[in-house]
């Protein structure tokens, strides 16, 4: 490595460090849930609020965060938020009530919300466009994961302990990620011109808005459909405000033109669409494991592995395959890997072995490394450098709001199909939730093929550019100028 890159691998480390302790976070918590519902004493429902709970402050202000470090500079909306999500991280270790502990957990979501699209536009600002930024890209995704799955082996061990040493144990990692953050995260250069009043108005509505649409996402499996029906129709008519304060004002928070760019469009209804049926298939998976087969907390973990697989996957192979097939080949191949092992599971029996349910855990893993580094490629590739923190927030966005469609749709479907309370008793509902995400990566692997067709040799793409799927590195003039 040359003296000269040291420094920015030096960075990445430091941020995939942060981006680490997130996905161990999420890892961990997702085999305490049943001791969680055990001594909280909650329903399904609730249950799944203490995951829904982070996803809501993470997709409701992810679109704020995003455009949050454009306009107020990157290292200060990734330090920041970092340090509150240390700190209250540890306060959901203290929660005695079900409020408390998903209150917690909605503060950590709204400080990864401004973390994440600040760590990435970090990336893509500091490392020259191409095959350097493309792997730095895939480490930081391929790091999440290893998180991940670190976090199912580690969560098991600790909930055997209990289950607050899951909110406990992060505490002296992220001190020491945020000790090494200060001297290396870089300074954000000097604006060259006054910095842009802030869009109040519209960071208000779309705020709003996106919080009332995740709501209403969640709510939906169990709350009546009058209510559900009502936060719509709010959340719809914010989003019609929120337009048109952005067509009025001279500093919008979100340049609707930015929504011409059909790759970061395509990229973000399949992150949506792919992080739905990941989520709910392990929401699925770890209540099947521990509830209906029995398994302790410890022995779900270590089941659950193989699905990080992209740990090891992401920054080793996908970097080789993109280069030579390119990012939408690469895409559909892990889109149809994850509709595979979906469908391999959907006649789950109980009595099935774990070799019988290894495959699927595994196709899912590799799925994982082939699809969501390529796709935050994908998203940013053309976007120009001032509006790195808006189109990293806009992916974000969509993927979290998949994250809670999807807890929610599986909850709804198992919950009615189970016919109670508690879903998965009979084997029936847990068999009709897995029809939930095989049937939103089907639709996502779609969306994939028609945008290969778009991208194929003969279309040139109208500015000259290279097509998003092309493996061949970007320009530094590969980017969408501000209209």
């Amino acid at each position: 490595m040359s003296r000269s890159a040291a420094p920015s691998w030096a960075l990445l480390l430091v941020l995939c460090g942060a981006v680490f302790l997130e996905g161990l976070d999420i890892g961990m918590l997702n085999v305490a849930l049943p001791p969680i519902r055990a001594e909280l004493g909650l329903a399904t429902g609730e249950l799944q609020w203490v995951m829904s709970g982070y996803v809501l402050g993470y997709g409701g202000f992810m679109l704020l965060g995003g455009r949050a470090a454009d306009l107020f500079g990157r290292r200060r909306m990734f330090l920041v938020p970092l340090t509150v999500f240390l700190v209250f991280s540890g306060l959901g270790g203290l929660a005695t009530e079900g409020w408390m502990l998903i209150a917690a957990r909605f503060v950590t979501g709204v400080c990864a919300a401004f973390m994440a699209p600040a760590g990435l536009s970090i990336i893509t600002t500091n490392f020259p466009a191409g095959p350097r930024r493309d792997r730095a890209l895939l480490v930081y995704s391929g790091t999440a994961g290893g998180g991940f799955s670190i976090g199912l082996v580690a969560g098991g061990l600790l909930t055997a302990a209990d289950w607050r040493w899951v909110f406990f144990a992060p505490i002296a990692p992220a001190l020491l990620v945020l000790l090494a953050a200060l001297p290396l995260v870089p300074k954000d250069s000097a604006p060259r011109q006054p910095r842009p009043r802030v869009d109040v108005a519209g960071a208000i509505t779309v705020t709003v808005a996106v919080l009332l649409l995740v709501m209403t996402v969640e709510q939906a499996a169990h709350a009546p459909a009058l209510r559900t029906m009502g936060t719509l129709a709010a959340a719809l008519a914010l989003l019609a405000v929120f337009v048109t304060v952005e067509r009025r004002t001279p500093t919008p928070l979100l340049r609707l033109g930015i929504l011409r760019s059909r790759p970061l469009v395509r990229a973000g209804v399949m992150g949506l669409l792919f992080t739905a049926g990941f989520f709910g298939f392990q929401f699925l998976a770890v209540l099947y494991l521990q509830e209906f087969r029995g398994w302790s907390a410890a022995e779900t973990s270590f089941a659950l592995l193989p699905m990080g697989a992209d740990a090891v996957l992401a920054p080793t192979l996908t970097p080789r395959l993109v280069r030579r097939f390119g990012h939408a080949r690469v895409i559909v191949a892990g889109l149809l890997l994850a509709a595979l092992g979906y469908a391999l599971f959907l006649p789950v029996g109980a009595d099935w072995t774990y070799a019988a349910m290894f495959p699927s855990l595994l196709l899912v893993g590799i799925a994982f490394a082939l699809v969501h580094g390529p796709l935050a490629i994908v998203a940013t590739d053309r976007v120009a450098s001032c509006e790195q923190g808006l189109a990293g927030g806009l992916l974000y966005t969509s993927v979290q709001f998949g994250a809670a469609l999807g807890l929610s749709a599986v909850t709804a479907v198992t919950t009615v199909a189970g016919g109670g309370d508690v879903p998965l008793t009979p084997l029936a509902g847990y068999r009709a939730g897995l029809i939930v995400p095989t049937a939103a990566v089907v639709i996502a692997l779609l969306i994939g093929v028609l945008g290969m067709r778009e991208r194929r040799p003969g279309r040139a793409v109208r500015s000259g550019r290279r097509a998003s799927g092309s493996s061949e590195p970007a320009g530094t003039g590969s980017v969408t100028r501000p209209k």
